[in-house]
C-alpha cells in the first residue's frame, strides 16, 4: 500500500473539525508546518479535497457566500469510507520503516487518532523492521573488511546503520512516552481541534 502524505494530512484536518472548508484545512496544515516538509501547498490541498470528494472519501457541501462577500465555499466531511482509508494510511505510515521521512512525520502528526494500544503495537512493528534492516546491512558490511571500509561507498553503509539505530531509538522513546500516558489518544476524551486562537493570524501563512 502506497502511503499518500497529502491524503493523510487533508483527511486528518477535515476529520478533526467534523466539517470544514478548504481554507481551514490549508490554515491547519500551514500551522503544522506541512508546507515545509511535504507537498501540502495550497493548490495541492484544494485538488486533494476535490479528488477525494469524487472518490467518495469526502462529502462536499455547497455553502452560502462568505460574510465578506466572496464566492460560496465548499465544506467537506469525511465519509465512513474516507475514515477507513485515513486510518489505514496512519497505520501504514507508523509501521513502515522504508518510506521517506515525511511519511513518518505525517503519521506521527496523526497518531492520536489511533487507540493507544494499537499505536504502540504499530511502533513496535517499526522497531522490529528497523532492527531487521540493520542486521541485513551488517551482513553485507563487515567492519574488518579494510577494502570496503576504505571506500567512500562504505559511508553509505555507515549512514544506513546510523539511521536504523537512531530511528529505532527514537521509536522506542515514543513507545515509552505513549505507555506512560502521553497525549490524548482515540477514545480517551475530547481534544482541542483549533490550532489557532480565535482571531489570531497564522504566523506561517
Amino acid at each position: 500500500m502506497a502511503v499518500s502524505v497529502m491524503r493523510m494530512l487533508v483527511l486528518c484536518a477535515v476529520r478533526q473539525h467534523g466539517r470544514t472548508h478548504g481554507y481551514q484545512v490549508r490554515q491547519d496544515l500551514e500551522f503544522w508546518g506541512a508546507h515545509e516538509w511535504s507537498n501540502a501547498k495550497p493548490g495541492s490541498i484544494y485538488h486533494a479535497l476535490k479528488q477525494m470528494a469524487k472518490e467518495g472519501l469526502l462529502l462536499a457541501y455547497e455553502t452560502g457566500p462568505s460574510t465578506a462577500g466572496g464566492p460560496p465555499r465548499t465544506e467537506y466531511e469525511v465519509t465512513a469510507t474516507g475514515d477507513d482509508a485515513y486510518l489505514a494510511l496512519v497505520r501504514e505510515s507508523l509501521r513502515r520503516h522504508d518510506e521517506k521521512i515525511e511519511v513518518l512525520t505525517a503519521g506521527v502528526g496523526c497518531i492520536v487518532d489511533l487507540p493507544r494500544s494499537e499505536a504502540v503495537a504499530l511502533l513496535r512493528e517499526r522497531v522490529t523492521a528497523l532492527e531487521g534492516w540493520r542486521a541485513e546491512v551488517d551482513q553485507y558490511w563487515t567492519p574488518d573488511d579494510d577494502e570496503f571500509r576504505g571506500d567512500h561507498i562504505g559511508e553509505i553503509m555507515r549512514l544506513w546503520v546510523h539511521n536504523a539505530v537512531t530511528s529505532a531509538e527514537w521509536t522506542r522513546g515514543l513507545i515509552d512516552r505513549l505507555e506512560a500516558g502521553a497525549y490524548v489518544m482515540a477514545g480517551e476524551g475530547e481534544r482541542v481541534v483549533n490550532v489557532l486562537p480565535e482571531g489570531e493570524r497564522n504566523p506561517f501563512s
